[in-house]
């Protein structure tokens, strides 16, 4: 496996057009009638992902659970469809039927569509340009300036596609319109899902999220969802991550997550959720940006995932989940943080272990450990609840101020933001395994981990922004043989002056200042460029992939 054109790609930065044309409705449809091939130079690029079972231990589960599992894989295999739709509006196996060679169609099927996600979406199919910032939730040929220039209903919204009218016009249509024969079925399975629930409370959940699905209103099943608390299944299901919209960043795609929860993890974790108002109000920023208090009814849960669909399973694999989005329902219930620890697993034993023993110092490698890595994922979605999510300064919330950059901003925030609540809940006793050292170690590590997610990424993004940002305060220092090393103090202050930086451009809606930090740190050095070259030559995946389903786990 190896992955040098990605270093092309990630020294690319930010640097992408506002317009583009990458569907077969309009230009790119030269040589379409023949089939696919696999465009010069990336054939390195058909070996980065690693296949890992996806299973898990269904023998607690009475019958009428594991058959409603069984509905829930179904329901999830719709968003997979819908997310088909909005990434790339090609017809998914008349799509995957032109290409031949089965490496190729199977690295298609993983990106869903002819743009390699962790090499900055460079098209790697031949017929195709680049993909649109808007994906298809816009025309292809719209630009900021001309969305600007046009006023109409339900512009910004989360849940609708803007198309043109008859006329020319710019108009928006709702998902629940749009997909109205997918999403029925949908509705329907999680119906029937519902009847076999024991726990009432998930029950509720699945009927007004079918009824969500239908009407466009989610708030009342987000709010559902977060008052579900004891149900051994769960499903993350419909429109929710805004992260394919690098246009704006407005339009939520659809996914769908299929989860089995681990009660022993979980119990592990709940003690740390009544330490959460505290580390709201430690928060390092003055008091102006940290005067929301989140709803105090958050919680911590392990899970073991059994199905990924649509956007989570597209590229890189979410291995933890924050949600709900929707900032009402933030301040009143808070979130619920889900670490899926078998995906989790996977990519500490098949990614950063391998990693750390090519970049970080001999001496050093032994601070790399699961308890870290679990630790660091967990809490950087805990930190996606603190901070602000609304100006300070009149700009609406900051998701809508910052626009295609809040994503990016959010994921580095919550990074940083974590690594900090790490260090305070340690220094009080409430994290009572490891040191300092293995969590400041294994956090570096994991920056070289999301790196190689490319600059489409938004992860990636706001990774290549904290490695620069660190090594310009001498958070680490490189030795003559690409290795890294921590330095603890530097690493600490780097930590909190950066959470500063990041929180304050948040509760400002500074989107100019976002911009510049983007362009300033959010590319890629020479350097770093060779160092994960090395990680290429050395056969070490970018991310997984999986054999899911019913089949799978004997449903």
């Amino acid at each position: 496996m190896k992955v040098s054109k990605l270093t092309t790609a990630l020294l690319l930065g930010t640097s992408l057009t506002l317009t583009g044309c990458g569907s077969a409705d309009n230009t790119q449809t030269t040589g379409h009638e023949n089939a696919l091939q696999l465009k010069p130079g990336f054939e390195q690029r058909l070996d980065i992902y690693k296949t890992v079972t996806l299973k898990t231990d269904l023998s607690h589960l009475n019958a009428n659970q594991q058959k409603m599992i069984a509905l829930l894989i179904d329901a999830a295999a719709i968003m997979d469809q819908l997310y088909w739709k909005q990434a790339f509006g090609e017809n998914k196996a008349d799509f995957l039927a032109k290409i031949k060679d089965p490496k190729v169609r199977k690295f298609a099927d993983i990106n869903y569509g002819p743009w390699d996600r962790l090499d900055g979406d460079k098209p790697f199919l031949t017929g195709y340009e680049e993909k649109p910032l808007g994906a298809e939730f816009y025309p292809h040929d719209i630009t900021k300036q001309t969305f600007e220039a046009q006023s109409f209903a339900d512009s910004k919204g989360l849940y609708s596609i803007v198309e043109r009218d008859d006329g020319g016009k710019l108009k928006a249509i709702s998902y629940a319109v749009k997909y109205k024969d997918e999403l029925t079925k949908t509705a329907d399975l999680l119906r029937k899902a519902s009847k076999l629930a024991k726990d009432p409370q998930f029950a509720n959940y699945l009927n007004l999220r079918a009824d969500a699905l239908l009407s466009n209103e989610y708030q009342a099943s987000d709010m559902a969802w977060m008052d579900m608390k004891n149900n051994p299944i769960d499903v993350v299901i419909g429109p929710i991550e805004t992260y394919e919209d690098m246009l704006y960043g407005y339009r939520a795609a659809f996914e769908g997550y299929v989860l089995i929860k681990d009660l022993a993890w979980s119990e592990k974790l709940a003690k740390y959720a009544a330490h959460l108002p505290q580390l709201q109000i430690d928060l390092p920023v003055p008091q102006q940006y940290k005067n929301e208090v989140p709803g105090s009814d958050a919680d911590l849960n392990a899970y073991d995932v059994v199905y990924y669909a649509g956007h989570s399973n597209a590229g890189s694999k979410t291995i933890a989940i924050n949600l709900p989005n929707d900032e009402e329902v933030q301040l009143a219930k808070g979130t619920r943080r889900l670490q899926l620890k078998n995906a989790m697993r996977a990519k500490f034993d098949q990614i950063l272990m391998p990693i750390s023993q090519q970049l970080i110092a001999q001496d050093q490698r032994k601070n790399i450990t699961f308890t870290a890595f679990f630790s660091n994922v967990m809490f950087h979605e805990v930190a996606h609840g603190l901070g602000i999510k609304n100006t300070i300064n009149g700009k609406g919330t900051v998701r809508q101020a910052l626009q295609e950059f809040a994503s990016p901003v959010e994921e580095g925030k919550a990074d940083i933001l974590g690594l900090y609540m790490i260090t305070q809940l340690l220094e009080k006793g409430v994290i009572d395994e490891g040191k300092l050292e293995d969590y400041y170690t294994t956090f570096l590590a994991g920056i070289f981990r999301s790196v190689r997610f490319g600059a489409s990424s938004a992860h990636g993004r706001a990774n290549m922004i904290r490695f620069n940002y660190f090594q310009e305060k001498g958070a680490f220092s490189r030795d003559d043989n690409g290795l890294y090393r921590v330095d603890m103090d530097k690493m600490r202050k780097a930590m909190n002056s950066l959470s500063e930086l990041l929180l304050t451009k948040q509760g400002n809606g500074d989107y100019q200042g976002i911009s510049d930090l983007m362009a300033t740190k959010g590319n890629i050095s020479k350097q770093l460029a060779s160092d994960l070259d090395k990680l290429s030559k050395a056969d070490i995946p970018v991310d997984i992939i999986f054999e899911q389903g019913k089949e799978v786990l004997g449903l």
